[in-house]
């Protein structure tokens, strides 16, 4: 005979990703000629609930970028912290609500990468893509069968031991 038990657990009740490109500025001491490489580096992230039910991603990341100026005769190297808000619609499974109980994971499917670069009046304009993803982890129930009275252990009978009853005079002559 079964029956069955609700167990109340953690699971991930919604996971979505997002791929965004953002276009950013940076203005260098000196009027560059040539962006000779640009690299993104420390990049820190947070998901938090947003009013509609969202998660909204804030995060920064440093962009340094290197450059000649003075006709191509120098170089030198520009950084820059920039900031952003990413809205992540994430579609939650069955009849599960983004709560505050819930937990937002937020990770970095692909960092952030400069997909174009030019130059334009003395300022380097940047397009920068990433990749995010998010998982909620909320309350969910399983439910599972129990099977009353089962046991699952094998018994052992001693059935072959043979006892030999003169093993204690055998022993007194020895």
């Amino acid at each position: 005979m079964s029956s069955f038990k609700e167990i109340v657990t953690k699971a991930v009740i919604g996971k979505a990703k997002k791929t965004t490109t953002n276009s950013f500025s940076l203005t260098p001491e000196e009027a560059p000629n040539t962006v000779l490489g640009c690299w993104v580096i420390n990049n820190k992230f947070s998901g938090t609930k947003a009013n509609d039910g969202s998660v909204v991603v804030n995060g920064s990341f440093d962009v340094n970028v290197w450059y000649s100026y003075d006709a191509d005769k120098k170089t030198a190297v520009a950084t820059q912290n920039f900031s952003y808000t990413d809205n992540l619609k994430v579609p939650l499974k069955e009849d599960h609500a983004l709560d505050d109980a819930s937990e937002i994971i937020v990770r970095t499917l692909r960092q952030p990468t400069v997909t174009n670069v030019s130059v334009d009046s003395g300022v380097v304009k940047l397009d920068i893509e990433k990749e995010m993803g998010v998982e909620i982890v909320g309350d969910t129930k399983v439910k599972v069968s129990v099977e009353d009275d089962y046991d699952d252990y094998e018994e052992i009978v001693d059935d072959d031991l043979e006892l030999n009853d003169d093993y204690l005079e055998e022993e007194k002559e020895n």
